[in-house]
């Protein structure tokens, strides 16, 4: 199958304003591409691409003293099946951790598991170790938080989330994230496209969604508090440790965020 993604972004800046923006499928998915997702702005600006510390395509730009669009139209090719599950992928002992995946079970700007770190193993120590706990603990999370976007805010952590008890995609990521953490499973936040391929209807907006990838059985795995069932077409864009390693956007002035657009569904084969 093939799934149309895309945005549209349009920012109001009163001065020339220093952009980061997150936003480009993940190089993991770069053999499906069959349209590249290329950034245009409007009016046109110079752009410029590094890789992060987490190995994200980053963009820069400065956008102009007045409105600017941001927008970008790509076709990548999907497999079709659900997100893998793997009952018996097994949690490793710390000191038997790949050493790369070692930052990912350290406390984070969203993740306080030296705040959470108790009510985890109270919650979760009864659960056999491995993907048993993970699930577990998407379990509870999907089942304690209220979504809603009314309850969305950009400072929100995972202790307040857990206290709040409402949230959107990324507030139910950063408190199952946080959770594995506290139970030294290595837990990375990832962003990027997920439509309602294979849900019934009705839908709500659409918008870029958060889940998280797990550190099991010698390989990272995907899970999703939010929806909590294996999922189609789940198009990653950038990982990192929470949210703020992740942002769509970082902007250095002031600035009004005008129109947001977020598209991703199911078409017809391009050749």
């Amino acid at each position: 199958m093939q799934i149309r993604v895309g945005y549209e972004l349009i920012y109001d800046c009163p001065q020339p304003t220093p952009m980061i923006l997150n936003l480009k499928i993940h190089s993991t998915r770069a053999a499906d591409i069959v349209v590249p997702d290329y950034m245009t702005t409007d009016p046109v600006v110079p752009v410029s691409a590094y890789h992060d510390q987490f190995g994200n395509m980053c963009t820069r730009i400065v956008a102009p003293n007045g409105r600017i669009r941001i927008a970008s139209t790509g076709v990548v090719r999907d497999s079709g099946k659900t997100d893998e599950v793997a009952p018996s992928a097994c949690q490793h002992l710390v000191q038997d951790l790949p050493a790369e995946t070692l930052g990912f079970l350290i406390g984070s700007r969203y993740c306080e598991t030296d705040h959470l770190s108790q009510a985890a193993w109270d919650l979760f120590d009864q659960f056999p170790p491995g993907w048993a706990r993970v699930q577990a603990i998407c379990d509870f999370v999907h089942q304690h938080i209220a979504f809603g976007y009314e309850h969305a805010r950009p400072t929100k952590t995972a202790e307040q989330v857990f206290k709040d008890r409402q949230g959107v995609c990324r507030d139910y990521a950063h408190l199952a994230v946080a959770f594995c953490r506290c139970m030294n499973i290595p837990a990375r936040y990832c962003t990027g496209y997920l439509g309602d391929i294979g849900i019934p209807p009705p839908y709500g907006p659409m918008d870029f969604a958060g889940w998280f990838e797990a550190y099991l059985g010698g390989r990272w795995y995907t899970f999703d508090p939010r929806n909590n069932i294996p999922r189609i077409g789940r198009v990653l864009i950038a990982r990192g440790r929470d949210a703020a390693d992740v942002a769509i956007s970082s902007t250095f002035g002031p600035n009004t965020l005008v129109s947001f657009k977020v598209f991703t569904d199911e078409v017809a084969e391009v050749s």
